[in-house]
């Protein structure tokens, strides 16, 4: 199961359910796909397919809507 936190133009932000304890998000697009940490802050795990300018923009979009990410976490994954 991969529920959808939200979409943002081509992106797809998701979890993988059960995949690992830290708070972490994937994105993926037709172009390739992303996987950052959520805490204790928002970095970049690994990456294939996005240009530096999209994993830069991808970063700032998740610092912004880190809140609902973690919101989300926890209602999928529970406290």
């Amino acid at each position: 199961m991969s529920p959808t936190v939200f979409r943002e133009g081509k992106y797809r932000f998701f979890f993988f359910s059960r995949e690992e304890h830290r708070v972490h998000i994937h994105v993926v697009s037709p172009d390739g796909e992303a996987k950052y940490w959520v805490e204790p802050a928002v970095a970049l795990v690994t990456s294939w397919g996005l240009s530096e300018h999209e994993l830069r923009d991808l970063q700032k979009t998740i610092e912004r809507r880190r809140g609902e990410i973690l919101q989300a976490w926890s209602k999928h994954f529970g406290p």
